[in-house]
């Protein structure tokens, strides 16, 4: 495998003069109104009937049916979560945010992408599961939040997040062959931003196929005016402009070839897909993805019978990734390549019997297999003359059943039980560092080496679901599950406790090293939920659901100072304003908190259009109850409020979020507070006379407000960044100042 180097960032240039359409497309809107600055909500469904306790209890979201379509010009599928209640993500690259449901982030869920368990690659999380899934591909994301059916489980605490591309579209008898397609694009002013997608499928009654791609491209986008960063240093990097942020520049590209075969009730469907992405800046990471190549198969059938349905599936992913130092990094003039490999591959057997009117069965099966090597290939000096390997033979294999139960017990009363039971397989084998001889490589590849470096976890879990369907507007919901969850081979296995290796394990964007932890025990979550909905006699007319959680963790895998060897000084124990040496340690936790979301459907008179108002408000606590210190990354309390209007092909919307000050703060990783913020955004939508086009306009962060957001990590994306000492700490990464999408997209 070679060196991947990281491209030259192209000239700017002049995207549009989008300012005068924004105050075209508000002139209807303006004419006799005040505006009140407000946040828009996406449009969810709540899915299920009162017999299917597990999907009742889920929130899907399409997004390409809102009125303002959010996958336009969105090159990150995480932020499409924003606008559900509890959920977030914590900022990464411009493609690769981690999703986050009520402060379990990352790999505490289970993330699947078209149903495929796709995991992550690197010691920094770079390539996540859903940034494999460009935005314009999303058809439905469903969220299962906190108390998770265990047939949609496994292996994970925080919920379950479906992913899924369109399902087929085949022809009727009367079209014979039937012809589609799409195509679209858009612009961005801020970091010169542009893409494109397309789209095109031809269909029988039988037989189905499609070819898709998306294009995305981007520099690195700028902060509002009035963000002054801590200068790190700029020798052997590129000058960085004051308001620039450093390391968010980006390219990608995506294609997938679909095909699918029904006959009366059964439907077989192959999807191969492949994503290159040339280069993509980290912020908060102290590396750079230069090289990411992942290619994907997934074939499966779905069946239905006279006593039930069958699903199957079986797929693989193949990962080629490579980091190193960006054109805005300090590189030693020697950078420091780091390469991984990984194989995937899983299949699944799940089956419903519909026993009666009153009692439904589900049983189901899975297997999921990785195999992981990451390797540093040596570069001269005190970085040779071996390969530096962090993990080497990795393994991670899960095998695991259910059964779930779903009773009617009244035309008001339902419940959901379930138990699963997965075994959970983690190994790894003997490292070397870059120079045996020396203490600092040596003598930590010694100690691991001479250690048990394979180990089984077994997991048992449950689930139990009651809803109350109280009358027709009102509903109750309450929910009680054990959740297990085993160590991931990145919080096991990175050996050396030298700060400069440390410092490249690390997916929270924290700043800090990280040294893995072959001891940890698997966490074991308890959560307790109770959800109240309301609506009005059509729901489209108002609804307001809130959710109250609480869910103890047993050994929480948090972290502590490190303190293991002479490479850990004593400062390290006891400093409170820099970056720091941490290693994995279980400790116990409790996450507790409160979402509240509605709409309303405001009254008008006939022919002056639709107006709607929605919100949403977040209360989060995380504590570790075993030192008393402070989660890391929970989010502070937010408010959303959205008012749209729609009238004849036009959408309007304005979107207002407040965010309070995030001062509850991780202690033990000096986690950097961050100040509380408001901003105002603009949206439009114009439906053309097309068959089916459109036209999308944005303005993100319309006044130009300076802010960081909570989770948005320590900004370590420019100077030398291999050091602790290298980067001014206290500076958090920067939300994107003033920002203007243009879109557009046409389906024949």
């Amino acid at each position: 495998m070679t060196r991947s180097t990281a491209p030259r960032r192209p000239a700017p240039t002049t995207v549009h003069r989008a300012v005068c359409v924004t105050l075209l497309c508000w002139g209807s809107l303006a004419q006799g109104q005040t505006s009140t600055p407000v946040t828009t909500l996406p449009e969810v469904v709540v899915q299920g009937d009162a017999l299917n306790a597990a999907d009742d209890q889920a929130i899907t979201q399409r997004p390409g049916r809102q009125r303002i379509d959010r996958r336009i010009g969105n090159t990150d599928a995480a932020t499409l979560l924003e606008g559900i209640p509890g959920a977030s993500a914590y900022g990464a690259g411009g493609l690769s945010s981690l999703p986050v449901l009520n402060g379990l982030a990352d790999e505490r869920l289970r993330v699947q992408v078209d149903g495929m368990d796709l995991l992550a690659a690197c010691p920094n999380h770079m390539n996540s599961p859903l940034s494999y899934m460009p935005g314009s591909e999303v058809h439905e994301i469903t969220v299962h939040k906190g108390v998770t059916p265990v047939s949609v489980g496994g292996d994970s605490l925080g919920g379950t997040i479906q992913v899924k591309r369109a399902p087929p579209d085949f022809a009727t008898a009367e079209e014979g062959l039937k012809h589609q397609g799409s195509v679209g694009g858009f612009a961005r002013d801020n970091g010169h931003a542009r893409g494109a997608h397309w789209r095109a499928s031809v269909a029988t009654e039988r037989f189905w196929m499609q070819l898709a791609g998306d294009t995305a491209r981007a520099d690195n986008f700028t902060a509002a005016d009035g963000f002054k960063p801590a200068q790190a240093g700029t020798e052997g990097g590129r000058l960085i402009p004051a308001d620039e942020v450093a390391s968010s520049a980006y390219r990608v590209s995506n294609h997938d070839l679909g095909m699918a075969w029904q006959h009366q009730q059964h439907l077989l469907r192959l999807n191969v897909g492949q994503q290159n992405i040339g280069f993509e800046g980290f912020p908060n990471q102290r590396m750079d993805m230069t090289d990411n190549v992942n290619t994907t198969v997934n074939l499966r059938y779905q069946g239905e019978f006279d006593w039930g349905d069958v699903q199957a599936r079986a797929h693989t992913q193949r990962t080629r990734h490579a980091m190193d130092m960006g054109p805005d990094r300090y590189s030693y003039g020697t950078g420091m390549p780091m390469l991984t490999r990984a194989d995937h591959r899983g299949a699944e057997l799940q089956a419903t019997w519909r026993v009666n009117d009153d009692h439904t069965l589900r049983a189901g099966s899975e297997f999921l297999n990785q195999n992981l090597y990451d390797w540093w290939p040596a570069v001269g000096g005190t970085m040779g003359p071996n390969d530096f390997w962090n993990i080497d033979n990795g393994r991670r294999q899960r095998v695991g059943a259910f059964l779930e139960w779903d009773h009617r017990l009244t035309a008001a009363w339902t419940t959901q039980l379930g138990v699963r039971h997965d075994r959970v397989l983690n190994q790894a084998g003997a490292v070397q560092g870059y120079d045996n001889g020396l203490g600092m490589w040596g003598d930590d590849a010694a100690a691991f080496n001479a250690r048990e470096r394979r180990r089984i976890d077994h997991h048992w879990d449950w689930t139990a679901l009651t809803t109350w369907a109280a009358s027709d507007q009102q509903q109750w919901r309450w929910g009680l599950a054990r959740k297990t969850r085993s160590p991931s081979l990145y919080q096991l296995y990175p050996w050396s406790t030298n700060a400069m290796a440390a410092l490249m394990n690390n997916f929270v964007g924290d700043g800090n090293g990280y040294i893995g932890n072959p001891t940890l025990r698997p966490e074991v979550a308890h959560t307790a939920s109770v959800t109240g909905r309301w609506q009005g006699l059509e729901a489209r007319d108002w609804q307001v659901e809130a959710t109250a959680f609480i869910t103890d963790v047993k050994d929480f895998i948090d972290a502590e100072r490190c303190q293991v060897s002479a490479q850990c000084s004593a400062d390290n124990l006891t400093r409170r304003d820099g970056f720091v040496l941490l290693q994995y340690a279980n400790a116990d936790a409790r996450l507790q908190g409160v979402n509240l979301g509605g709409q309303l459907r405001l009254p008008t008179s006939a022919g002056s259009g639709v107006w709607r108002l929605k919100g949403q408000l977040d209360v989060l606590r995380g504590r570790n109850r075993s030192t008393g210190d402070r989660l890391y990354n929970i989010m502070p309390t937010q408010l959303g409020l959205g008012l749209s209007w729609e009238r004849a092909g036009w959408t309007h919307a304005l979107q207002w979020q407040a965010v309070k000050a995030k001062q509850r703060v991780s202690a033990v990783r000096n986690e950097i507070p961050t100040a509380g913020y408001a901003l105002l955004h603009l949206a439009s939508s114009l439906k053309l006379k097309l068959k089916h086009g459109q036209i999308d306009l944005r303005v993100d962060n319309l006044f130009d407000r300076v802010y960081t957001p909570p989770l948005g990590g320590a900004y370590v994306g420019q100077g030398p960044s291999m050091t602790t000492n290298g980067i001014p700490w206290g500076t958090t990464v920067p939300g994107m100042g003033r920002a203007i999408t243009l879109a557009f997209s046409v389906t024949y």
